[in-house]
């Protein structure tokens, strides 16, 4: 079900908690939103969405890709860029790395363990800080 953005400063700037095997509908609504949102925007976390639960999904290419549970295991080349959000007007400046190193559940909780590169590893590094309360 496509969900409203949601742009409460206070609401964002809270940290997310684990997701379960019982929040996959939040992974299908995160995956019709953002599907909804395709014209200017490539990835969303759960807390967009009013749910305060580690789920991201983002794009590539034509694809959206759910992930549940990451953590960022490595970073490697650090680079300034500037990036907007969906809940926020405006751009504003921030630190990603290049190269990051991913571990996380897929929509059917099995286990994986990627390295991302260029853009996706920034899309994921911005929706990974969602759920600490980073809103860039």
């Amino acid at each position: 079900m496509i969900k409203e953005i949601v742009k409460d400063i206070v609401f964002l700037e809270q940290k997310s908690e684990l997701a379960t095997k019982d929040d996959i509908e939040v992974v299908n609504d995160l995956i019709d939103t953002l599907r909804a949102n395709l014209d200017h925007c490539v990835g969303m976390a759960a807390n967009m969405i009013g749910i305060k639960k580690r789920i991201l999904v983002f794009t590539v290419g034509d694809t959206i890709i759910p992930m549940i549970n990451p953590i960022i295991l490595k970073k490697e080349m650090p680079y300034k860029t500037e990036e907007s959000c969906l809940s926020l007007t405006g751009f504003r400046e921030t630190i990603r790395y290049e190269k990051i190193e991913v571990e996380y559940f897929d929509i059917n909780f099995k286990k994986h363990k990627q390295v991302f590169i260029g853009f996706t590893a920034q899309i994921i590094q911005h929706e990974v800080d969602h759920f600490e309360g980073i809103i860039i």
